[in-house]
């Protein structure tokens, strides 16, 4: 069998990190005003995106527990 290159923390935070990425886009549609001018569409929904590219990012980085200990 061949060894993925991340472990199953790491794809759960990754799905997590989409699911929130999706959540920020949605949230910024909500917005009534015209042209998504409105606190949704340019701060809080912008914001929850980010955060999901942040949630990503440590996805991508953390280590497996499998990994840190034959490093050592």
């Amino acid at each position: 069998m061949t060894k993925l290159p991340f472990g199953k923390a790491n794809y759960t935070l990754m799905i997590v990190g989409v699911v929130v990425i999706l959540l920020g886009f949605f949230i910024m549609s909500l917005d009534k005003e015209e042209f998504g001018f409105g606190a949704l569409g340019l701060t809080v929904g912008p914001l929850i995106v980010f955060s999901g590219f942040i949630i990503e990012f440590f996805a991508i980085l953390r280590r497996t527990g499998q990994d840190s200990q034959s490093n050592q």
